[in-house]
């Protein structure tokens, strides 16, 4: 066995442990919990604009475009456009491949930023509701004959917009790809912790992921990536397209 062969192995054999870790793992959702408050994820930028992420998902989400190098990644829930960028940086140094990033209101400063900005050139918008018939159809059309496709949802948290979101835009997911759904995490959030939002424990991103789950046979749950990241908005979120 090779030198890196033997070093993944051991990475390979420290995250089956991690799966373990129930006391540490729980240190870790505490840890999500108690930065909340101080808006933690809106520190960090890509490439000068902010993209309100953990930095732990931002290099989870690195790995999942280097491996599955896709031609189109679908991201639903745009804000300030940091996002948009850091995926379409990633396609850059791949050399292929076009971001189409949906909001129901791209606002005015922020769509200026983001189309004044070096990656726009892989930058495609839609501005409307993402789980719209006609959004839909627009989104489907645009993934026609391209392959891998990459999904990523992280705009309305609701339980029923979510779900609407995966049986909308899962089909479009091709084998060995993803559909990551964040935020996730707010399931595991205290009720006090939503304060006017719509969604909330029981009726999140993860209920909704655990219902599609039910529904549609062509996804796992990304255990391996849950349990080295450990700090993350999107626990049970990396679902793997199987078949």
């Amino acid at each position: 066995m090779s030198e890196v062969a033997k070093f993944f192995r051991e990475v390979g054999e420290n995250i089956e442990k991690l799966k373990g870790a129930d006391e540490l793992r729980e240190k870790s959702k505490q840890w999500v919990r108690d930065v909340g408050p101080y808006k933690y994820p809106y520190n960090f930028t890509w490439m000068g604009r902010p993209i309100i992420q953990l930095p732990q998902d931002i290099m989870a989400m690195q790995e999942v475009i280097f491996k599955v190098k896709p031609e189109l990644i679908i991201e639903t829930g745009v804000a300030h456009g940091g996002s948009l960028i850091f995926y379409a940086s990633m396609l850059e140094l791949l050399g292929k491949g076009r971001v189409l990033g949906i909001d129901i209101d791209i606002r005015a400063h922020n769509r200026a930023e983001i189309e004044d900005h070096p990656m726009s050139k892989r930058i495609d918008l839609i501005q409307g509701s993402s789980i719209d018939k006609g959004i839909v159809h627009d989104v489907h059309q645009a993934a026609k004959g391209k392959g891998p496709v990459l999904l990523v949802l992280d705009s309305n948290h609701t339980h029923e917009h979510v779900l609407e979101e995966l049986r909308a835009y899962g089909p479009l997911v091709t084998k060995d790809s993803y559909a990551v759904v964040f935020d996730t995490a707010i399931e595991e959030l205290p009720k006090e912790a939503i304060v006017d939002r719509p969604w909330g424990p029981g009726n999140s991103p993860m209920t909704a992921v655990h219902a599609y789950l039910k529904e549609c046979d062509r996804f796992d749950i990304d255990t391996a990536i849950d349990a080295k990241l450990l700090i993350s908005v999107a626990p049970q979120g990396y679902l793997r397209c199987v078949k």
